[in-house]
């Protein structure tokens, strides 16, 4: 060791340091994750891929130190004022690093998805973000745990510095030469990060197969500036022309001369309602299918919900396109899936201006109730912008008191509803947007009386896909609040002549093995799947069905079943015209993947590799590596790279008429 110079030696303490921080990082992710579809032993893999993700961010760091630390004057052990500039930076990059890990913690706590771009959204809505965050995490606590850190960190850093400036150097020049280089090249090929043409890349964490494994591969860093370079959308004209056959073809219109206009009326249908129905569009937060009870979910979280069901028409396999509540609020209002990267549509000026199926709603009165305020993530913006004449309630027009970040309870905002719908003597369009099923979990001390909470052992509970019974009453808490709302409107004279239809925001990513195919866990489908129910007794008959569907076909329906005519400008279908094609394009911003559910596969395309993977949705068995399989992988991605490029086109081509 004497003939290593006092530098060389100092970054390699500083390196190993870092690394053991880094690993039990990782590992306190997989044991606070609770993933019981992997044992330790299975991670392997993983974790050696972010040993390799670790080391490239560690020497991104330590080449800096090598490089000005070997300048006289920034010198760790020959100059006071080097020594000083070097603990200055190793500080700040401790507390950096812990202040990352920290949020990345809470960001897989409330997502299970590691630290990324998108994060960044929640900085336009802070003053809600912060509330959420401080009502449902420790933060006082979190923050002096990283002072904490920090200061032992740092002071085991200077104890690590005394200690290498009492060691004696016997070295040539040329050792500390060669020690230069060595050191210069490993530090190098960590960051480029293995022996290929092409250097070691975020995406790769995804070729293991499964979403929980490339989270536990990735960590914070890598995740977060990997994903910034994707916050400038575009899209390419030519993809849209060559893409516009297939994507009419899929939705059942032909395309007119303009290779860029998706635009096409529809008619009044044959078998539609005659009587002028009012809409309850009821956008459901975080209604997850596994975990409810018309999914066969043996905790029974929403019994009375699955009551609705089996007297209406239930779509039990339809997906949101994305996950996120703004996103999924957008495609159902605009039809058009939010393909924006990493902010959300909506927040974006350029595609604020934007066509709605509601608008041919003529002579109906239109409602948006929320709990809370609209001013998240621009949605006052995206309503009162495109929805004509808009009675818009918030949580300051309510008579009943706040309860959380989120505004009034559901149960309450239900009936608040419920009290300005019953006064309309002319046809209505009314959308109710929850919130409770959502942290910090609140079950307002008012109904606490009446709904009594359930509790499970912690086995169960991840079994079946809750993380905590606080989790699992929310969920519950929603059931009794579409009770509520049920018993209170079946009161009122506008219950009769309405269909009341439900959809889910987004699903929740949890443990669906019980219930589902692994590729639902593992391939994050249920994030994306979600009930939709049409509940109009004495007008819609009964039914359960199977038609493969999506969130942004909830308003052509809607309209086909009103009889009315209408322009769809859309990428949405009416699910009960015969002669409906049944697929759902689905997109996941944080892991930059686009894709389609048809048939019994889903197909899914990294965006940065080009990888693609088809994996069954109907049991756990490998799709076979056959002609037949490949030509359905080969159709799937051509489906799947046209709607993509329409999406990105409408975002910022769908505006409203006379536009």
């Amino acid at each position: 060791m004497s003939n290593i110079p006092k530098l060389i030696r100092w970054i390699l303490w500083t390196g190993l340091i870092f690394l053991i921080l880094f690993t039990l990082m990782r590992l306190g992710l997989f044991i606070l994750s609770d993933q019981q579809s992997y044992g330790l032993g299975q991670l392997g893999g993983a974790f050696f891929l972010g040993l390799r993700y670790d080391l490239r961010m560690i020497s991104i760091l330590l080449l800096p130190m090598l490089i000005l630390g070997s300048i006289p004057p920034l010198h760790p052990f020959t100059s006071k004022a080097g020594k000083k500039f070097w603990m200055t930076i190793l500080g700040i990059a401790v507390v950096f690093a812990l202040f990352f890990f920290s949020v990345d913690f809470a960001h897989y706590a409330y997502l299970e998805q590691r630290l990324n771009a998108s994060v960044l959204n929640y900085l336009e809505d802070a003053k809600i973000s912060m509330g959420m965050v401080w009502q449902s995490y420790p933060i006082v606590r979190m923050v002096l745990g990283v002072l904490l850190a920090a200061a032992l960190l740092i002071w085991f850093f200077n104890r690590v510095h005394k200690s290498v400036s009492k060691q004696t150097f016997t070295g040539t020049k040329r050792s500390r030469i060669v020690g230069f280089i060595a050191c210069f090249l490993v530090c190098g090929f960590f960051i480029f990060g293995k022996f290929s043409q092409y250097p070691l890349r975020w995406s790769d964490a995804f070729a293991q197969g499964s979403d929980y494994k490339a989270a536990v591969s990735l960590n914070p860093f890598e995740s977060f500036f990997s994903t910034l370079k994707f916050r400038h959308s575009t899209y390419d004209v030519q993809k849209v022309k060559e893409g516009m056959p297939l994507v009419g073809n899929n939705l059942h219109f032909t395309p007119t001369s303009d290779p860029l206009s998706f635009s096409r009326m529809v008619a009044p249908r044959p078998g539609a309602l005659t009587s002028k129905p009012n809409i309850v569009l009821v956008i459901c937060e975080s209604f997850s299918a596994y975990k409810s009870s018309m999914f066969g979910n043996p905790l029974n979280t929403t019994p009375f919900f699955d009551s609705l069901c089996r007297q209406g028409i239930l779509f039990d396999r339809c997906f949101t396109p994305t996950y996120g509540t703004a996103r999924g609020v957008w495609a159902t209002i605009t039809g058009i899936p939010d393909v924006e990267m990493p902010k959300t549509a909506s927040r974006n000026p350029g595609m604020v201006d934007q066509h709605t199926i509601i608008n041919n709603f003529n002579d109906y009165q239109k409602f948006y109730f929320l709990g809370g305020s609209t001013s998240w993530a621009n949605i006052r913006g995206v309503l009162t912008n495109n929805i004509d004449s808009l009675h818009l309630y918030e949580q300051d027009d309510y008579s009943a008191k706040k309860v959380d970040v989120w505004g009034i309870s559901d149960k309450n905002l239900f009936l608040e509803a419920n009290k300005v719908l019953a006064k309309q003597e002319k046809p209505f369009f009314a959308i109710i947007q929850t919130a409770d099923n959502h942290r910090p979990y609140t079950i307002p001390e008012e109904d606490q009386a009446e709904f009594k909470k359930g509790n499970y052992s912690h086995d169960s509970l991840t079994r079946y896909g809750f993380e905590s019974n606080e989790e699992m009453n929310a969920f519950r808490y929603t059931d009794f609040g579409y009770r509520k709302f049920m018993e209170a409107a079946r009161k009122e004279k506008y219950f009769n002549n309405t269909v009341f239809v439900f959809v889910g925001d987004h699903g929740i990513p949890g443990n669906a093995d019980a219930l589902f195919p692994h590729a639902w866990t593992a391939q994050r489908l249920n994030t994306m799947h979600v009930p939709l129910l049409f509940f109009a007794p004495g007008m819609l008959a009964p039914q359960r069905i199977h038609t493969i569907s999506s969130q942004v076909d909830v308003l052509p329906t809607i309209a086909g079943l009103s009889n009315i005519a209408y322009r769809n400008a859309t990428l949405g279908k009416d699910l009960l015209d015969s002669a409906t094609m049944g697929f759902a394009f689905v997109f996941d911003p944080d892991n930059s993947m686009t894709g389609v559910v048809k048939g019994e596969y889903l197909y899914r395309k990294q965006l940065v590799t080009k990888k693609e993977e088809l994996v069954s949705i109907i049991n756990n068995d490998p799709v076979p590596n056959d002609a037949a399989h490949a030509a359905i992988m080969h159709d799937m991605g051509v489906l799947t790279d046209a709607l993509y490029e329409t999406a990105k086109y409408m975002l910022f081509n769908n505006k409203k008429a006379g536009k």
